[in-house]
């Protein structure tokens, strides 16, 4: 229903589904001749003198009370409208639509339009629309009564009966709002200062759980599986040990865990044992020194079969033998002064320079043949290897039938049955004696006394080295661990297994006992819901002893793939080789992270070196991670002081170590778990942290220090300085504020993240000698600090006539520091572009 009463300036508008009766009144008081509208007057309850009220809609009901302008009269009224019931009812209605309004569903009405003016002489006054301001809630009408003092003195009209309550119900709900929101500034207040930040509070939370997750790692767990595994090294084949490590990790949760098989060439002992016959007695004698009888064959067991260099010549030789002690390039200067080399027999100690860079050398100079040893000077003297021979490998890594590409069916196969026209025989120090006839290297005294044939001395000898070649199957285990937030992001965990035939079958089984280890404590933390937020993958590789065979086709398999994702390698090759000293080794931009955690983590009943983490290459599968990924890397592993006082590459020399071995160097596996514990440590970190724990600066001062030497090179230094600054406002703009979680930006912490992954790729250089990592953050051992690269071509130039082997290499060296310093700076550039983009 629609009332419209006409003034000179006002039209009153009221429609509704309810309280018909009185609009009906009102309507036949409007019809009423002669009567005077009068001023309306506002009780508390209303709030002010304005007839406002708003336009809504509802879904039930539908009100409409506006006021709008009129320019013209409706016909049939008076234009003074004074009849005394008019007045009551209008007032009346007035306060029922209040009543209406206030009810529930007309809490969210909105105002239109409500303007009129007060009539301080009812006969007279007219109406000012200029001067009415809305007032939007019974609220702001009383608030609005409140500020005109002189309201209730010009209207005297006596307030509706129901006025004492309306004003106690708004007065209840005042003091309820008041002290909820009172209660809400208490309450918020306390609760943030009692409670870190959100980014705090989970970095707890995850410290916690990491706490969780290694205090479940346990001795007698790791000693279990390690008496489990080694039960199984004399299988023929690595099939079976394969299915039980799927098998055991499957069962303990791991996702995804599958062989990864690949056919490739593997070179073999060969049906008869290799044997070293003196010429001058016609005594014939095992690589270990024992003699070539049936009954030492008997006792002897496997080890004579497997005590043999792996792809080296077959054949035999009878030459002389010429002792060129470790072979490097003054020794070589020195004998080829003396003596002519060609097709002669090098007698040849491991250690100092990698074998393989030696053995070319040996095959530059002409010999035909050599016998590879280990002098027991250079070995501990708890170890008694006198009568030990030992396996190398001459393999650089991979399958050599398919060198730089994956071994997939249908691959081209190379014929390559050897990688060096030598024949190289390992030897045990036993035969080396007999040899050179000395009894006995060490004195009454117990000072060590090296092996050495005299110059003028000559031995004649006749080798045989007995080797076959076929394809077999490797077999890698790969079981995964996906990441929550980037689950394309990779830390990858590798171990070996045993791939037989090969009798060096215990330290795969500390290797795996220990992987399995960290599996399992890592499983409990996912069946309470945790997760990392990037991807681990755990690896068990095959063919490890042939030359890294397993993890290089995978990788030659999945490069593309790790080139983009793989994030960090951690080793667990061999951790257990001594029981005196925690050797770690870590790539220059995991170097701080792996100090922090060897210092927390130090064994009280080992000598824990204070500055004992280096950079320097490492026996195992880390191998193509670091010199064709350029991945950052990180290995633990016990040692004995002795020999990481000695020479350098021992660890080349796989000596056959059996189980009471293992346990006589840990008996209580404590060794095992405290590698196991330290290395999770570091997974969990990376794996899990916003930003990654790599440090930029640190490879600017990997780089800075490596060019220190006898002969500076004054382009280098200057290149160096200035990646040590671009590295220094990296880490100083980009990696400080990520690390703050209170600046932390996702899409900033991704490119950041993406910066750290791929920064030691540029220290990949193409030519690097036989032996030598080509990534130049690597030193050859301990003992240097210079750019392997470089050392080894000034050791080549001594041998040529020309320094161009030198200049190549420095060449190099210039190259990758300055790609280094310029993916710092695009980096830099990188993040400013975003950041005036957004701005």
């Amino acid at each position: 229903m629609v009332i419209i009463h006409s003034r000179k300036q006002v039209v009153y508008c009221y429609s509704t589904t309810v309280g018909s009766q009185k609009v009906a009144k009102l309507a036949r008081s409007l019809t009423q001749p002669e009567t005077a509208w009068p001023p309306l007057k506002r009780n508390n309850k209303m709030g002010e003198n304005e007839a406002s009220l708003p336009n809504t809609s509802l879904q039930g009901k539908k009100m409409a009370y506006q006021k709008v302008n009129a320019d013209q009269r409706a016909p049939g009224h008076s234009q003074y409208l004074d009849n005394d019931d008019l007045q009551a009812t209008a007032l009346d209605l007035e306060w029922d639509m209040e009543k209406e309004l206030e009810e529930p569903g007309f809490d969210q009405f909105q105002l239109d339009s409500a303007e009129i003016q007060n009539l301080e002489n009812p006969e007279t006054t007219d109406l000012n629309l200029d001067s009415i301001q809305p007032a939007t809630s019974p609220k702001g009408r009383f608030q609005r009564l409140q500020e005109e003092s002189d309201y209730v003195t010009r209207y005297t009209r006596s307030a509706p009966k129901s006025n004492p309550c309306n004003f106690c119900r708004l007065l209840k709900i005042l003091c309820t709002a008041i002290i909820l929101f009172i209660s809400g500034i208490l309450i918020g207040y306390y609760a943030h200062k009692k409670c870190p930040s959100n980014a705090t509070s989970s970095a707890t939370l995850d410290l916690q759980l990491y706490q969780e997750i290694l205090e479940t790692i346990q001795a007698e767990d790791i000693k279990e599986s390690f008496r489990n595994l080694v039960q199984l090294y004399k299988s023929e084949d690595d099939t079976e040990i394969s299915k039980k490590i799927k098998t055991h990790w499957t069962a303990l949760g791991l996702e995804d865990v599958q062989f990864v098989n690949y056919s490739v060439l593997l070179n073999l002992p060969g049906p008869g044992a290799s044997s070293v016959t003196l010429s001058s007695s016609g005594q014939c004698l095992h690589p270990s020194g024992r003699p070539c009888s049936e009954e030492a064959r008997t006792h002897g067991g496997q080890d004579l079969l497997y005590s043999y260099a792996a792809y080296s010549a077959k054949g035999a030789l009878e030459a002389g033998v010429i002792d060129v002690s470790y072979g490097n390039a003054d020794d070589l200067k020195r004998i080829q002064k003396m003596k002519n080399t060609t097709n002669q027999i090098a007698l040849l100690k491991l250690g100092k320079w990698p074998l393989l860079y030696k053995l070319s050398l040996l095959e530059k100079a002409g010999f035909g043949g050599v016998l590879l040893y280990v002098d027991p000077c250079d070995l501990p003297k708890t170890a008694n290897l006198s009568y030990d021979a030992f396996m190398v490998s001459l393999n650089p890594g991979g399958d050599p039938s398919t060198p730089g590409y994956p071994s997939v069916d249908g691959s081209f196969r190379q014929n390559r049955a050897n990688l060096t026209s030598l024949l190289v025989q390992p030897v045990s120090a036993s035969l080396v004696a007999k040899l050179i006839s000395s009894p006995n290297s060490r004195t009454k005294t117990g000072v060590c006394s090296p092996l050495e044939l005299p110059n003028n001395d000559e031995r004649i000898v006749n080798m045989q080295v007995q080797t076959v070649t076929k394809f077999k199957t490797i077999t890698n285990v790969i079981g995964y661990l996906k990441g929550l937030t980037s689950p394309d992001r990779y830390i990858i965990v590798g171990s070996q297994h045993h791939t037989a035939p090969s009798s060096y079958g215990q330290e795969w089984a500390s290797s795996t006992a220990v992987i399995t280890a960290f599996i399992r404590a890592l499983m409990l933390g996912v069946k309470k819901g945790w997760r990392p937020h990037r991807t681990i993958v755990f690896c068990s590789w095959g063919g490890t002893a042939f030359g890294n065979i397993g993890s290089y086709e995978w990788g030659e398999d999945f490069k593309k793939v790790l080139q983009r994702n793989a994030v960090a390698y951690v080793s667990l090759h061999s951790p257990i080789r001594g029981n005196s000293s925690l050797h770690s080794m870590a790539s220059p931009s995991l170097r701080q992270l792996v100090i922090e955690k060897s210092h927390f983590n130090c064994s009280r009943k080992a000598k824990c070196q204070e500055s004992n983490v280096s950079s320097v290459q490492i026996p195992g599968d880390a191998d193509y991670f670091i010199n064709h990924l350029g991945v950052p890397t990180v290995e633990f592993t016990y040692e004995d002081v002795k020999t990481l006082e000695g020479p350098s590459f021992l660890s080349e020399a796989l000596f056959p170590k059996r189980t009471a071995k293992i346990e006589e160097m840990d008996p209580f596996f404590n060794l095992h778990e405290t590698i196991t514990k330290l290395t999770g440590e570091v997974i969990l970190q990376i794996a899990n942290e916003p930003v990654l724990p790599f440090n930029a600066l640190d490879v600017a001062l990997e780089v800075q220090n490596s060019l220190k030497g006898d002969q500076p090179n004054t382009q280098l230094l200057a290149l160096a300085s200035r990646l040590r600054e671009s590295a220094e406002l990296f880490q100083s703009d980009e990696m400080r504020p990520a690390n703050d979680p209170k600046e932390r930006i996702p899409i900033r912490v991704r490119m950041l993240n993406d910066i750290l992954q791929d920064m030691e790729k540029n220290f990949l250089v193409q030519q690097v000698p036989p032996g030598f990592y080509r990534n130049i953050l690597y030193h050859l051992d301990e003992k240097t600090s210079q750019f392997a690269t470089l050392l080894g071509a000034r050791e080549r130039c001594k041998l040529l006539a020309s320094n161009e082997t030198l200049q190549e290499a420095l060449s190099e060296v210039l190259n990758s520091i300055n790609s280094a310093q310029v993916y710092f700076k695009a980096g830099l550039d990188v993040f400013e572009s975003v950041l005036v983009g957004k701005n």
